[in-house]
């Protein structure tokens, strides 16, 4: 019989993560030295398949062990409490998921091959960092401000065949500054070009990247000082409005500043260290950085990471990253498969399907449709990507972190 009429949808999508290679590190911290029911290897599965059936609640997440078979038999256990989840997500110390993370997206890497973006985007990476906002009261390891706590998840993606997908994160309590963790984010290689928004601007950093030749971009705020050391010809028939050599502030090191305007006709201060590509595809390149935002949006929305299991740093630490994960994993399934449809449609069949054989999964996931329909009306994808941008880049980003407003379907 045919391996993948028996391989369940959900064995296979979790076959990414090297089980040999997670046993043996957990044998090494020796983290279940002494455990009988709950191993670290069932709970990362149990946690995933919670991450998929959006269960927000530790309560619901033993409901379902306790009352669904198919479950219990995939897990190879039959129940589990509410304590005992608590405590596991509380002991298991977070390195263990962010190096499970780290492999799966040298995956990814893997099955994307080198290439990062398309001609113009060439080997781009998007920094930003984004928010998760808890209750002071009960997370007073995490006090961001007077009334809030929080932390934040530093993060760059890069982007392929129009997929977009995290290449590193590091989560923080939210009171640092993001340009605290900049540093971690760069790459020492001449083709990187790293875009960042103006969070993360910082003089000192600036002439350092440019020292050692790592190429930036990012805008520069209203209130820098700059001395224009040339001033260039630009194309007037183009959006780009001013070329010039510059230096701000205090840098050693000149760098372009290119003007253009914005799809509401303000002026986009931008500034770069790099000297080849052409004003034109500066501006585009920075206008692709939005869309690091609509990844946030899309992690916020699709996965448990807004409401959380624990009260712990470590139960936090643990979910975003199982989240992160769950992400990993439902793209490296969705380029398996050859699906051209989106990664939420992708995300959506799995969750439906988890249980059914592999067989079965590609055959509905590919299946002809049995009637034809007018379906729903065609969204006006152009208006939806000039509305989203314009917001965007006036800085109009709270609405990212609603899921009540929803300007783009991914």
């Amino acid at each position: 019989m045919d391996k993948n009429t028996i391989k369940t949808v959900f064995k296979e999508y979790i076959q990414p993560i090297d089980e040999k290679v997670f046993l043996k590190m957990i044998d090494q911290m020796k983290l279940d030295q002494y455990v009988k029911k709950l191993d670290s290897l069932t709970f990362t599965k149990l946690f995933i398949y919670a991450q998929l059936k959006q269960l927000d609640s530790l309560k619901k997440i033993s409901f379902k062990v306790k009352n669904k078979k198919k479950l219990q038999k995939e897990l190879g256990l039959k129940s589990i409490s509410k304590s005992q989840l608590s405590r596991k997500l509380s002991d298991l110390p977070p390195e263990i998921f962010e190096v499970i993370f780290h492999h799966l997206v040298e995956q990814i890497h893997r099955e994307f091959g080198k290439e990062k973006g398309d001609d113009l985007l060439g080997n781009i990476h998007l920094i930003d960092s984004t928010t998760i906002s808890l209750c002071l009261s009960q997370y007073r390891w995490a006090d961001f401000r007077q009334t809030k706590a929080g932390v934040k998840i530093h993060t760059r993606v890069v982007f392929h065949e129009g997929e977009t997908f995290p290449d590193k994160i590091m989560i923080t309590p939210a009171r640092r500054a993001d340009v605290t963790q900049l540093d971690g984010f760069m790459i020492i290689d001449k083709d990187a070009l790293h875009v960042f928004d103006r969070g993360y601007f910082d003089f000192k950093k600036f002439d350092e990247y440019c020292r050692d030749n790592i190429r930036f971009c990012t805008r520069i705020k209203e209130n820098t000082v700059i001395h224009v050391i040339e001033e260039l010809p630009v194309d007037p028939s183009s959006n780009i409005s001013r070329e010039a050599i510059v230096k701000l502030g205090r840098m050693k090191y000149p760098v372009r500043l290119i003007e253009t305007k914005d799809s509401q006709g303000n002026t986009l201060s931008i500034i770069i260290n790099d000297a080849k590509m052409s004003a034109q595809e500066i501006s585009e390149l920075y206008r692709n950085r939005w869309q690091i935002e609509l990844f946030f949006k899309w992690m916020k929305q699709h996965l448990i990471i807004k409401r959380c299991y624990g009260k712990s740093e470590n139960a936090v630490f643990n979910q975003i990253y199982i989240a992160m994960i769950t992400f990993c994993l439902t793209l490296l399934m969705k380029k398996k498969v050859s699906y051209k449809g989106t990664l939420l449609e992708m995300f959506e069949f799995i969750e439906e399907y988890w249980s059914k054989s592999f067989f079965e999964f590609i055959k509905e996931l590919f299946k002809t449709p049995d009637r034809s329909s007018y379906g729903r009306r065609p969204l006006n994808h152009e208006q939806i990507f000039i509305e989203t941008l314009a917001q965007f880049e006036k800085g109009d980003v709270q609405h990212l972190d609603d899921v009540t407003y929803d300007p783009i379907y991914l």
